[in-house]
C-alpha cells in the first residue's frame, strides 16, 4: 500500500508540473502577445519620439548654446524616463516567454499600423539640408 500512495503522489506532482509548464510555455506568451502588445507598441513609439527630441535638443546646444536650448535639453533628459519604462516593459514581456524576434515583429506591426502617422511625423520633423 505505501508504494501505491508514493506512485499516486508522484503522478500528481508530474501532472501539476506538466500543467505549470504548459502555462509557462504556451499560455504566458499567448497572453503577452494578445493583451500586452498594444502597450508595448505605444511605449516603443513614445521612447523613439523622446530619443529623437533629445537628439535634436542636444544638437541645438552643440550648435547654438543658448539658455533656451539648454532648458530644452534638460527637459528632453527628463523625457528619457519614458525609455526606462519601455525597457522595463520589454523585459517583462521577455519574462512572459516572448523572444526578441517576437518583440521585433510586434514593433514592425506597430510601424505598419501607424504608417500614416509616421509619414506625417517624418514630413514635420525631417531635417532640411
Amino acid at each position: 500500500m505505501p508504494l501505491n500512495k508514493l506512485l499516486i503522489t508522484l503522478n500528481v506532482v508530474a501532472a501539476i508540473s506538466c500543467i505549470l509548464l504548459t502555462l509557462k510555455v504556451v499560455y504566458m506568451p499567448f497572453y503577452a502577445k494578445t493583451f500586452l502588445a498594444d502597450n508595448y507598441k505605444e511605449l516603443m513609439f513614445q521612447c523613439d519620439n523622446v530619443m529623437r527630441d533629445h537628439m535634436i535638443a542636444k544638437n541645438r546646444v552643440l550648435h547654438k548654446k543658448t539658455e533656451e536650448a539648454i532648458k530644452d535639453l534638460e527637459a528632453a533628459d527628463i523625457g528619457l524616463l519614458t525609455c526606462h519604462e519601455y525597457d522595463k516593459y520589454r523585459k517583462k514581456l521577455l519574462a512572459y516567454g516572448l523572444t526578441s524576434d517576437d518583440l521585433s515583429l510586434i514593433g514592425l506591426e506597430a510601424i505598419e499600423e501607424k504608417q500614416e502617422d509616421l509619414l506625417m511625423y517624418v514630413q514635420t520633423h525631417e531635417f532640411k539640408y
